[in-house]
Formats: structure tokens, C-alpha cells, sequence
């Protein structure tokens, strides 16, 4: 057999499946396409340091061999790995086997039992970013700087300031994930009396662009607080009239034809959030979405409503987001507090 060429990610040629011909250039770019570039290089990460725990100790790591496998995530186990870390790792090794149309190596009953165990012994909330919001959030909206001084020559638009503010109230009003928010771009925004309507090509509920998600960003009462207006100011400062929304900005104050990766938006959020010094997080630019959905829901929207903006194909996962704030109300605790 021959494997396909490899498709860039470190460890890619375990990724794709085994086959009997080598594949075509474009046949090899489908089935890389299959899988997000992070979802790749997850995979191949993991492959990486569970072949090399393998070659320590003695084990073969294709096939894996339950024995080997079992070992491997009660070691994980013991050294403190998260239960969803550890999860993820089967994962990977489960996927790199069936490329190979080898036998699942997690589904020995050995390797299930220990891991049954690990869950029931290690087993913990994974830990949720904080939401943002406001009277949060407009303090650290307040503390992105909009102008630059300078001692020699005339000030200017702070557009790194600028980007973080409209990053900062697009993602909140929009609830898009920070992967969404690093892929817009201008062709992806259209006008509308009320506002702006944001189309998502692609998104984790809609990963094969069946049919494009439509999020909308209401004109807000308080201009510095309007996501439409941060966002138009943004662009208009950086001159951007195609291609990427959110860009990287230079330190001499210069924007870049470069999106931001989506590790980058996670980055902004949380400097923009120590620069307003408003308390411990966790937070992310996940806290955005977060955010958006809890002080919706205290504002009186319902599940319903909350889950046509953010696209949350199931009420549930929408109801763990607000699960602390609906444990205050009609409580029989904080009825008793009042006496």
C-alpha cells in the first residue's frame, strides 16, 4: 500500500487513509479538507507524543496494543492530564487507526475499563471562560486606546486600539466564535436598516456550508458602545474594503494584509481585559460568547431567541451557559436570605 502525500501539518501522512493507489494532488487536498487545519494538527500533536511515549517504553505504536494503550492514558492519568485531555488523545489515536483500517485500539474491553475508571476517579466540570459583559465590558472597551501620541510629529488613530474595540463589541453582539471572527471578512457583511447581517460560510455546526448562517449586529442606542459603528470606524481608519476584517497590526501602527489567526483573538481578549484590570477570569474570547448569551438571558430573551443568534443547534447547551444565574432565581435559599 501507498500513502498519500502529506498535506503540510507535521505528521499529516498518519491523517490521511491508507490506500492502495497513491492519491491525486486534488484528492489528497479533499481529504485534508475533511478536517480543520486545528483539528490536524491536534491529531497529528497527539500521534506524536503517544508514538513517543511507545518508543520509551517498549510498545509498538501501530497497531497500538491494548496493553499499551491502557498503560498510556493511566500514566496521563497519574501525571495530573485532564480527563478531556486524555480524551482527545484517544481520539487521535482512534482516528490515526481507522486511516490505517486497523482495529480500534479503544474499544478493547482492557483499555475501556481503565478508562471507565480514570472518568469516575478524575472526572471534573471542565473549567468555563468567565462571560464578559456588561458594566465589564465597557470598561474594557474604555481602556483600548483610540489615539497615538507622539513627542515629534502629529498624533494618529491607535488602529490596534481600534481593531480591539470593534473585535471586542462584534463579538459580543454577534456571539461568533473566535474561529468565525478571524475568518470574516468584508464580503461576508452586508447592510441592512437595522443594522449589519454577518454571513458565515462555514462554522463547527455548519462545517460542509450546506446553507450560510445568518448573524445579525444591531445599530446600538450609545454609539461608544454600537458594534456597527466600532466596526465601520475600524475600517475605514485601516482603509480595508476587501479581504480579512480583523488584521494584524504592526507596532509602527502600519495594518497588514494578514487575518488574525484564531489563537490571536483569544490573545486581544485577554490583553484588552488586564489592561482594564476588572478581576479574575478565566477569560477568553470565548467570554465573549459567553457573555452574550448570560446577559441576554438576564435581560429576559429567551433560550429560544439566544440560541437563533449564537446557532446552538440544542436549549441545553444554551442553558449551561446562564446554569448559575437560573440557580438564584425562584430559589428557596435566597427567599430565606430576605428574612
Amino acid at each position: 500500500m501507498t500513502d498519500p502525500a502529506p498535506t503540510g501539518v507535521p505528521g499529516a501522512e498518519l491523517l490521511a487513509p491508507q490506500v492502495d493507489l497513491p492519491l491525486s494532488e486534488q484528492e489528497a487536498a479533499y481529504v485534508a479538507a475533511a478536517r480543520s487545519a486545528n483539528t490536524r494538527r491536534g491529531y497529528a500533536s497527539d500521534w506524536r507524543e503517544f508514538s513517543g511515549w511507545c518508543a520509551r517504553h517498549g510498545h509498538e505504536a501501530l497497531p497500538a496494543a491494548p496493553e499499551a494503550l491502557s498503560g498510556y492514558i493511566t500514566e496521563l492519568a497519574g501525571a495530573g492530564a485532564k480527563v478531556g485531555t486524555i480524551s482527545r488523545r484517544l481520539s487521535s489515536i482512534r482516528f490515526v487507526h481507522v486511516m490505517r483500517d486497523l482495529p480500534d485500539p479503544t474499544d478493547a474491553r482492557r483499555v475501556t475499563a481503565v478508562w471507565e475508571g480514570i472518568r469516575r476517579t478524575h472526572g471534573a466540570p471542565p473549567v468555563q471562560a468567565r462571560p464578559l459583559m456588561p458594566p465589564d465590558l465597557d470598561d474594557v472597551v474604555d481602556a483600548c486606546p483610540t489615539t497615538r501620541s507622539y513627542a515629534t510629529r502629529p498624533g494618529e488613530d491607535d488602529l490596534a486600539g481600534l481593531r480591539d474595540r470593534a473585535l471586542l463589541l462584534v463579538g459580543f453582539f454577534s456571539a461568533l466564535r473566535r474561529s468565525e471572527l478571524a475568518a470574516l471578512t468584508v464580503a461576508d457583511i452586508a447592510d441592512h436598516p437595522r443594522g449589519l447581517v454577518l454571513s458565515i460560510s462555514r462554522s463547527k455546526t455548519n462545517p460542509y456550508g450546506t446553507e450560510p448562517e445568518l448573524v445579525v449586529l444591531p445599530h446600538a442606542h450609545r454609539a461608544a458602545r454600537c458594534p456597527v459603528t466600532a466596526l465601520r470606524t475600524w475600517l475605514d481608519a485601516a482603509g480595508i474594503t476587501e479581504g480579512p476584517v480583523l488584521r494584524k497590526v504592526t507596532r509602527g501602527n502600519r495594518v497588514t494584509d494578514r487575518p488574525l489567526h484564531p489563537e490571536s483573538v483569544n490573545e486581544i481578549v485577554q490583553r484588552a481585559v488586564a489592561r482594564a484590570d476588572i478581576g479574575p477570569g478565566p477569560w477568553s474570547a470565548h467570554s465573549l460568547r459567553a457573555g452574550h448569551v448570560t446577559y441576554a438571558h438576564q435581560r429576559g430573551a429567551s433560550d429560544r431567541a439566544i440560541a437563533h443568534q449564537t446557532r446552538h443547534r440544542s436549549l441545553a447547551t444554551v442553558g449551561a451557559y446562564i446554569r448559575i444565574d437560573n440557580a438564584w432565581e425562584d430559589n428557596s435559599a435566597a427567599l430565606l436570605a430576605g428574612l
